[in-house]
């Protein structure tokens, strides 16, 4: 599974995702559930309108790439980037993404140890 923070005003349902980064860098950042909470508390402390993306990399119809984050991790930990827009079939649920009360972005629960009955109940119709 791959995960892509955006806001719920960016999310489309029904349509390709299209990132800012895809026309500024060329690809869409993403992460896994492992590092998601890396760029989340680096670019989004504050934010409470954000949603997380959950990703099929087997529905993709664009280049997947593993690479260093920019700045590189301090853990070498690498970062799933999308070369071109997400497929709408490829987003497989959408889950909320608030901070906790201490104000720093964890995994949600429910992507912790999801079942596919949750995941697919996840998507929204807006």
């Amino acid at each position: 599974m791959l995960l892509h923070i955006t806001t719920r005003d960016a999310w489309a349902p029904g349509e390709p995702y299209r990132a800012d980064s895809l026309d500024t860098e060329g690809f869409v950042h993403c992460s896994d559930p492992g590092t998601v909470h890396l760029p989340a508390n680096r670019l989004f402390a504050g934010r409470t309108d954000l949603v997380l993306l959950e990703i099929d990399p087997a529905r993709l119809d664009v280049p997947l790439r593993w690479e260093p984050g920019a700045p590189p991790d301090p853990n070498g930990a690498w970062f799933p980037h999308v070369y071109g827009p997400i497929p709408a079939a490829a987003v497989v649920a959408v889950h909320d993404f608030p901070p906790s009360a201490e104000g720093r972005f964890e995994l949600p629960p429910e992507l912790a140890s999801p079942t596919p009955q949750t995941r697919e109940s996840n998507i929204p119709d807006r």
